[in-house]
């Protein structure tokens, strides 16, 4: 459309000349003594627009001449460029479909030709750790870390993600956590860095980010109580040393966390172990308050005694807490063996044989056998005895 514009335009001056020229008289005279030359107007137009075509033809190319060397280089630079981005798409191509020794190679030539180059070096990377040379995936992080800012979220996402694989979780730690302190917390990064933190071990922040995540609905409710009820039994395990530290951490957890019977019977566990029976005992009457569970049962039964003067009175105390649960679960095995074995240590023979009984007649156990051929032996009853110990060695 351009060209049919001008070639419009020339033609209608050139009819317009022609009227001109036809009712036109003029001329143009030029003296230089002793010279005089006269021509007409019309030629004198038309020689002078030829000799300015003339001249802006001739600046045009003196112009371009002049150019050539920074044409041609962005020529170069150009089919540089272009080369750099097919061979960056190439990259990403072969490393979807597995091809990681082409992926390297395209990579680097996309960042040898400064597309971006931290991108292409992260790219690189990933593909030289697919080929398990180790080396060559630490100089092209390297490199992506000299690459400007742009590329340092990806280099520090991807040697987090590459740590995991290879469950150096320390390392993922680290990386993910340089990466929050200078830049945005992400949902994916925030699970990368709880996967780490529990590979590493640091419960506290393993608590931490649970609680975060699950607020921000990025994992299923479920999954953050399995993790918050596995810190907290970790933490009640480095607690245990000490009987005020164990009592300390337990009441830092919320109630509602406490009434879980795996974290219960942790810190009875560890309260036990350090002979702390009134910190065992507050532990599971308050987890078996909150939900009636047999390993929490069984382990009341287990409580560490005490000494001598407060034993018949705390003896006493037990007994009468495991009969009000038996009037609510008056079938309860557990709670029957329990029973069974708080009898015995207040020396309560025949009450302890009967809730022994009771138990095995519900659901025979090794436990109840062994704790039922205990009390004979301790009753000089050695053939009943005996066969309570055939009857728990014959248990699948």
């Amino acid at each position: 459309m351009k060209a049919l514009f001008w070639l419009l335009a020339v033609f209608a001056a050139a009819v317009a000349l022609v009227i001109f020229g036809r009712v036109d008289d003029g001329y143009a005279l030029f003296v230089y003594p002793p010279y005089r030359v006269e021509i007409s107007l019309i030629f004198f137009i038309v020689l002078m627009l030829g000799a300015f075509a003339a001249l802006y033809l001739l600046a045009r190319i003196v112009h371009h001449v002049l150019a050539l060397p920074r044409h041609v280089r962005a020529f170069r630079e150009r089919r540089r460029r272009g080369r750099g981005q097919a061979a960056l798409a190439g990259a990403l191509q072969a490393y979807f479909e597995g091809r990681y020794a082409r992926t390297e190679k395209e990579a680097k030539a996309a960042y040898e030709a400064g597309i971006w180059p931290g991108v292409a070096a992260v790219l690189a990377a990933r593909a030289a750790h697919e080929l398990r040379n180790f080396g060559r995936r630490d100089q092209w992080f390297e490199r992506a870390g000299t690459a400007g800012e742009s590329a340092q979220v990806a280099r520090l996402v991807s040697q987090a993600a590459l740590a995991l694989e290879e469950r150096n979780f320390v390392g993922a730690r680290d990386a993910l956590r340089s990466l929050h302190a200078s830049g945005p917390k992400h949902i994916a990064t925030l699970r990368m860095l709880l996967r780490a933190e529990r590979g590493a071990q640091d419960w506290e922040e393993v608590l931490r980010l649970a609680t975060q995540l699950a607020k921000r609905d990025a994992i299923a409710p479920a999954l953050a109580e399995e993790y918050r009820a596995q810190a907290h039994i970790e933490l009640l395990a480095r607690a245990a040393p000490d009987r005020e530290t164990l009592a300390e951490r337990w009441r830092r957890i919320p109630a509602r966390e406490r009434a879980n019977p795996r974290i219960a019977a942790a810190a009875a566990r560890q309260a036990s172990a350090l002979a702390a029976a009134p910190l065992a005992r507050e532990i599971l009457e308050e987890g078996l308050g909150a939900e009636w569970s047999a390993t929490l049962v069984a382990l009341y039964g287990e409580l560490p005694r005490l000494d001598p003067a407060a034993q018949a009175q705390e003896a006493r105390t037990r007994i009468e807490r495991a009969e009000r649960w038996l009037r609510e679960h008056p079938e309860d095995p557990q709670l029957l063996s329990a029973l069974g074995h708080l009898c015995a240590d207040a020396e309560l023979w025949g009450k302890a044989q009967n809730y022994l009984e009771a138990s095995l007649s519900f659901e025979p156990t090794r436990a109840a056998y062994l704790e039922l051929a205990r009390l004979y032996d301790r009753l000089a009853r050695p053939a009943d005895a005996a066969a309570q110990y055939r009857r728990a060695a014959e248990l699948p």
